[in-house]
């Protein structure tokens, strides 16, 4: 059920630059069913990726803001680099409310695959913070990690057209040169699951991994060991609201949510 409000109470704040984190979104819903969830897509500022880190920050930290004061119980940080730029920055501010981000899917494309070659791809942010490289070398050994910056990408999707030449011409020169060399595929930002298929069209029928499931599993963890699981018998609520204010935006996010992902 899709709605608007002004104000409201026990619900799951979850915010991106834009349409990616709708891709979260739904493994949110998917594995929390009873709960409500607001969604804030920062769209009049996406995308994030390709920003500084001080703007993702600051950015970050006033989508936080909002949400709580409208009523939050917890923060769901949807966005690959705004987690690795803000979320110790949110969690500081912030120390006795839920917050979880998501990472790229490293871990599970390592230990799947394990030496095999993935190629991640991300924004230059995600790719260029310690957090990424960190992470990385905690399995560069258990398998070859090849990251792959695509500028530009998350904000060709951010349109909303997935079928135009344009996104197939951007992603055959990302993409081409590794085609039949990788075993797999991290989809490092939350708008790129919803290309699974125009990847799957370059780089062949390779498994593809993304974050949003470890980011529900961590979530529901946490509610549960707060005691902040809701105890509604009915199905929660999805709703949808942006910096950006046109209804055309809403019914974007709209149709993202009813995407395969």
């Amino acid at each position: 059920m899709f709605d608007t409000i002004d104000k409201e109470t026990d619900f799951i704040g979850v915010f991106d630059s834009g349409v990616g984190g709708i891709s979260v979104l739904k493994c949110l819903a998917a594995r929390l069913p009873k709960e409500d969830f607001l969604f804030y897509g920062d769209s009049a500022n996406a995308p994030y990726g390709e920003k500084s880190e001080e703007q993702v920050q600051k950015l970050s930290l006033s989508l936080a803001d909002r949400l709580l004061e409208r009523g939050a119980k917890a923060i769901v940080i949807a966005c690959n680099t705004a987690t690795s730029a803000a979320a110790e920055t949110i969690r500081a501010r912030y120390p006795d409310i839920v917050v979880v981000g998501v990472e790229p899917a490293v871990k599970p494309a390592a230990m799947e695959l394990s030496n095999g070659k993935v190629l991640v791809m991300a924004t230059p942010m995600t790719l260029e913070r310690e957090k990424y490289r960190l992470l990385a070398s905690r399995f560069d050994e258990q398998a070859s990690l090849i990251p792959l910056a695509c500028p530009g990408l998350a904000a060709r999707i951010e349109k909303g057209d997935l079928e135009g030449e344009d996104l197939k011409q951007m992603l055959e020169g990302f993409l081409r040169p590794y085609a039949g060399s990788v075993d797999g595929v991290v989809l490092g930002c939350t708008h790129y699951p919803f290309i699974r298929k125009q990847i799957a069209a370059i780089l062949g029928d390779v498994p593809m991994f993304d974050g949003a499931e470890g980011t529900a599993r961590e979530l529901e963890r946490r509610l549960k060991g707060e005691g902040l699981l809701t105890k509604r018998k009915k199905s929660g609520r999805i709703i949808f609201d942006s910096s950006r204010k046109e209804k055309e935006e809403l019914a974007l996010y709209e149709r993202f949510y009813a995407l395969p992902s």
